[in-house]
């Protein structure tokens, strides 16, 4: 009796070890599958492959793994005995007919693949369901044509499916343009994906230029669904695309037909128009939007954004005698709008006006400091406080600025306003000479969740230490500090005079390539391209290693691009980036101007 007890617990407990022990040996030789599989070892892959189909005969990851080995190792009679067995089960996909017709074809018997590749679009009557996993697997072995025929087959069959993302891949790929675009826009029309999602794809294949055969597609394509069925999505897709060409009057005018048609007008879209065209210096179109804004216009706060927008367009080609024309201007809007709580920026705009322009920093104080005493929201008062330090730095009064800058950086210092005062602080710091603190606030910047801020901390940051560890007198270091502050308060020749004289005294030390990029970029502001490119060169020929070669590639591929109007060596440092500086914070810009001028269709 006792004997047979310790047996029937010795067989428990052996059973309760064994049954423990499966899961862990199963996991074992899923892992030795995978790596042999990955290495290519298929001839030790297919004998656990083999196990772990009979183990799970319902996983398809493991018989289609199992049939790529087989395939790889050439057996492709054992790969076609196991897919004629699997395909007999009851609970068999119907894409195992396409996985049959495939192991025909790698045997180049194309006429024995064909009816199974019929088979499986057969099933699709019987299921339409399955037609987003056949029409998959016809595109995994590139049978286009094939998959195409299962995406509309299944959608025939079941009005409610929709495959036309996967159409309009296919068409794209076998170059059917028109076709792409209208399986794209109908997602769009049946709202079956959104436009942030279908557009970008759509622009893959399109350029700036009107007249390129695929904008000339599209163009005609929206003007036909305009046509037959005129809905106001067709005017603003007809204004997407004319935006995307730079044709900013014509995309005016769909705007405008836009903003009459909508059911609650809004002047939104007018106002993204208007800062579009602004900020690809096309003023004379930019003028005539914000125009129309503001004479239809019932709202203050869009009024006057239109209306500084106005006046920053005639800022930029005002001369000295037209000053006083735009002071009254700005006086007359303090006026209209003054006693509004919302007119920060209309305060800092004039301040910037009146200590950048008219060149009188105290009246500017002044006005801000007034506005400073108003009751205003944190965000409102960082602005100002901001503005106000800006115009101190100008006016040389570079400890009062600090003060403000610091006291903005301490009330909102996870906002990216703290971010900004921040940089703020250290740009005071290095126009001051106090080079160490300057390099003790960039250091914390350089992870700040503002790209754009920690790139240019990063710059300033990589320039102080550069030159302090290379010249204990920094002396180089404080004529550049001091030419940047020049061109902060657009003193523009006094600038590039003193970045001269660097030039000639500190020729080979390490200030060199800050100064050529520093003259480049004051050249380029003053239209004077040639000048502006030679310097790039200089950068480099010189200081190709160095941390400024993809500003130099990057700037000259603008100028040639834009100004000079020579594409092809535009292309040429736009690829330069790309392969010799992948992480540059340029590349994702220079990738998709490199891709424009060659010509390039597809994503």
């Amino acid at each position: 009796m006792g004997l047979d007890l310790r047996c029937a617990r010795s067989c428990f407990v052996f059973c309760a070890l064994y049954f423990l022990l499966l899961p862990f040996a199963a996991a074992q030789e899923d892992d030795l599958a995978k790596h042999y599989f990955n290495d290519g070892d298929y001839d030790k892959a297919v004998v656990f492959y083999e196990k772990l189909v009979t183990q799970h005969p319902r996983r398809t990851d493991y018989a289609e793994a199992l049939v790529h080995c087989y395939q790889q190792l050439e057996h492709y009679q054992d790969a076609e005995d196991f897919l004629l067995k699997k395909s007999r089960q009851p609970y068999a996909s119907p894409t195992l007919y396409i996985e049959l017709g495939y192991n025909y074809t790698l045997q180049g018997q194309s006429q024995k693949a064909t009816p199974y590749y019929d088979k499986a679009l057969w099933s699709l009557d019987k299921n339409p369901n399955f037609g987003y996993s056949i029409g998959y697997r016809f595109q995994h072995y590139a049978l286009l044509d094939y998959a195409l025929r299962a995406y509309t087959r299944a959608m025939t069959m079941n009005p409610s499916l929709n495959y036309n993302f996967q159409l309009a891949q296919i068409y794209g790929e076998q170059g059917r343009i028109e076709k792409m675009y209208q399986a794209y826009l109908n997602l769009i029309t049946q709202k079956n994906a959104s436009r942030s999602y279908v557009l970008p794809r759509m622009e893959a294949f399109i350029t700036t230029d009107p007249a390129y055969p695929n904008n000339v597609l599209l163009r005609k394509l929206l003007l036909k669904n305009a046509q037959e069925n005129p809905d106001i999505l067709w005017n603003e897709l007809l204004s997407w695309l004319f935006i995307q060409q730079k044709q900013y009057k014509k995309a005016f005018h769909q705007e405008k037909a836009i903003y009459k048609r909508a059911g609650i007008p809004s002047l939104d879209r007018l106002e993204h128009l208007g800062q579009i065209a602004l900020q690809d210096k096309d003023y004379e179109n930019a003028t005539t939007i914000f125009t129309y804004i503001v004479a239809h216009s019932t709202d203050a706060t869009t009024q006057l954004d239109a209306q500084l927008n106005l006046i920053n367009i005639s800022l930029k080609k005002a001369t000295a005698s037209q000053w006083g024309a735009l002071d009254k201007k700005f006086q007359h809007l303090i006026t209209t709008y003054g006693t509004q709580s919302d007119t920060g920026r209309l305060h800092i705009a004039y301040a910037h006006f009146l200590a950048f322009t008219r060149e009188t920093p105290a009246p500017a104080i002044a006005l801000l400091k007034a506005y400073l005493k108003r009751p205003l929201d944190p965000i409102a008062q960082a602005q100002i406080t901001l503005a106000l330090g800006d115009i101190l730095v100008y006016d040389q009064k570079f400890n009062q600025a600090l003060l403000y800058f610091t006291r903005v950086q301490k009330s909102l210092k996870n906002d990216v306003l703290g971010q900004e005062a921040r940089f703020k602080v250290a740009q005071t710091s290095f126009y001051k000479g106090d080079f160490d603190w300057a390099l003790t606030q960039l250091q914390v910047l350089r992870g700040s969740t503002s790209q754009l801020i920690a790139n240019d901390a990063m710059q300033l940051s990589l320039l102080i230490a550069d030159n302090i560890r290379k010249d204990t007198t920094s002396i180089a270091l404080q004529q550049y500090a001091q030419a940047d502050l020049f061109a902060y308060q657009n003193k523009t020749q006094e600038a590039l005079t003193l970045l001269e004289g660097l030039l000639q005294n500190h020729k080979g030390e390490a200030i060199e390539d800050e100064a050529l990029l520093r003259q480049a970029q004051l050249l380029e502001a003053r239209q004077r391209y040639t000048k502006a490119a030679f310097n790039y060169k200089k950068i480099v020929a010189f200081y190709a290693d160095g941390i400024l070669a993809d500003d130099a590639h990057f700037a000259l591929g603008e100028l040639y691009r834009t100004a000079l109007d020579q594409p092809e060596k535009a292309k040429s440092h736009y690829e330069t980036i790309l392969y010799t500086h992948p992480d540059s914070y340029y590349a994702p810009q220079a990738r998709k101007y490199f891709r424009q001028l060659r010509g390039d269709a597809v994503d």
